[in-house]
């Protein structure tokens, strides 16, 4: 399950010493909604490997904008607390799924 991100808990999710999805979604968003089922699926699949998260951009502005969120869906790969890598619009499971295998 999709852990969802807010102002007081990014810190500890950073903090995990397993690879962090972050994707930058908001409910207007039509390729959001789209890519949605795929990082549910994700998240069941990566689940003790990976942590996968979704950060509303309209709820957690402040968090978008550190990251430099200017288009969304907006994926955020992080490693030991360190950006590494990001995709951005509706990509396919298997291009997601190859970025976090690349970080495990």
């Amino acid at each position: 399950m999709e852990i969802k991100i807010t102002n007081s808990n990014i810190k500890e999710v950073l903090s995990s010493d397993k690879p962090v999805l972050i994707d930058f979604w908001a409910t207007w968003c039509g390729p959001c909604r789209a890519l949605a089922p795929t990082i549910t699926a994700i998240a069941a699949e990566y689940e003790g490997k990976a942590v996968v998260a979704k950060c509303d951009v309209d709820e957690c502005a402040d968090i978008a904008e550190e990251y430099g969120i200017r288009n969304i869906p907006t994926l955020l790969f992080f490693k030991n607390g360190e950006l590494v890598d990001r995709l951005v619009g509706n990509n396919p499971k298997p291009v997601i799924t190859a970025k976090i295998d690349s970080l495990i």
